[in-house]
């Protein structure tokens, strides 16, 4: 028998329910010195250019990426949509994208609903690449039946790759076949950050190979709203007297010209200072939580502790017994004589462990600015309680 929990409240559910929420790392909220900044930040009209603290961000994420030019957008959706209309300017155009990147699972297919772009998909493999003889048979256009193929998408960090960082040799490599054919690279970089982290090397060494890339900062970055694009100066916006479709000018169409947004970029230039050097604690939590699952020895929960990179852990469920939603359900419930066995905070709540879970075969756990370490340890605390208590049942 299993206690309900209400969600809502400051603390996220019930008062005797301590929640740990490790869904997603847009679960993040802005710091207080976050805050202060969106509250004191000069602002101006972004759509007149005018927002000096728009423009502030934008200059300094393109000199920090190694860019000419940077766009301040509403969402990472958005950013990698722009870019997907920018390259294939011409509709009927394709773009190659890897069959678990986010781009074409969860952007509700916006290439083909809005920009009128093919999307062909290309295996990932587990390390989030996928390979490169198999890209150069993807290439079409050389026969008048086929679509021009004119872009390829990567994603870096990988999601449902459980947060890899892309090798910068294979990097490397897939730039130079792509100008090889004369097609552009865009890379989804929502947590690209991560990627540089892991590697401890510059953003703009990680971003190098590709013509445009876009990332988050109301992920792991505690922002509340935004991503930004980058790219060439022709890229972002056309300087020419010929009106062609730009970045710039298809974020007007999309809806994502906005106003007195220099308050979400304060926050955005906040973030840079403070969090983005503190994404290693991230991983060390992260890194905490899949050691202890890794310690369990489990027959029914793994997860692959050699190949952990980032902020992102995928736990491998081995029994078709068990769904992810269901241990998903257990892991944020609190069963009758849960609390009298010890699985218990500091002030004698109970704890409920919130995870990400589909019609997947593992749950995903994201580890992210505000959580401490305190509510990793709870965290632990009750996944090897919940461990046991499958174990014993199967």
């Amino acid at each position: 028998m299993y206690a309900s929990i209400e969600t809502g409240g400051d603390n996220g559910g019930a008062d005797h329910v301590r929640v740990v929420d490790f869904r997603s790392d847009t679960i993040s909220v802005p710091t207080p010195s976050m805050r202060h900044a969106m509250f004191t930040a000069v602002v101006g009209d972004d759509v007149y250019g005018e927002d000096p603290t728009v423009r502030k961000l934008e200059q300094r994420s393109a000199a920090l990426f190694g860019k000419e030019a940077a766009l301040f957008v509403p969402s990472g959706t958005m950013a990698n949509l722009l870019a997907m209309m920018v390259h294939c300017s011409r509709r009927g155009t394709e773009a190659i994208v890897g069959d678990i990147a986010h781009g074409f699972l969860y952007e509700q297919g916006g290439a083909a609903q809005i920009a009128g772009v093919l999307l062909n998909t290309i295996k990932n493999n587990p390390d989030g690449t996928f390979c490169l003889n198999e890209l150069v048979r993807k290439f079409r256009g050389f026969d008048i039946h086929e679509p021009n193929t004119v872009l390829v998408m990567v994603e870096n960090t990988h999601n449902m790759c459980g947060g890899k960082v892309l090798p910068l040799d294979w990097l490397e490599k897939l730039a130079t076949i792509c100008r090889e054919k004369g097609t552009k690279v865009h890379m989804d970089g929502a947590r690209v950050f991560n990627a540089a982290t892991y590697l401890n090397l510059p953003i703009s060494r990680i971003v190098r190979d590709v013509d445009s890339v876009c990332f988050c900062l109301s992920k792991g970055l505690a922002c509340p709203v935004g991503s930004i694009l980058l790219g060439t100066k022709e890229f972002i916006k056309e300087y020419v007297s010929i009106v062609v479709e730009r970045a710039h000018r298809l974020r007007k169409a999309l809806g994502g010209g906005m106003r007195q947004v220099g308050f979400l970029a304060a926050a955005g230039l906040c973030a840079l200072d403070e969090i983005v050097p503190k994404l290693k604690d991230d991983h060390a939590r992260t890194r905490r939580v899949a050691e202890a699952i890794d310690q369990l020895g489990s027959p029914i929960f793994k997860v692959d502790l050699a190949n952990l990179h980032t902020n992102i852990l995928m736990v491998e469920i081995l029994s078709k017994q068990i769904h992810s939603s269901d241990f998903a359900r257990r892991l944020a419930t609190v069963a009758s004589g849960e609390m009298e066995a010890g699985v218990v905070d500091t002030d004698g709540k109970g704890i409920a462990v919130k995870v990400s879970a589909r019609d997947w075969t593992f749950a995903r756990i994201v580890v992210y600015t505000n959580i401490t370490d305190e509510e990793v340890e709870l965290a632990i605390k009750k996944i090897r309680y919940v461990v046991a208590e499958y174990e014993k049942d199967l």
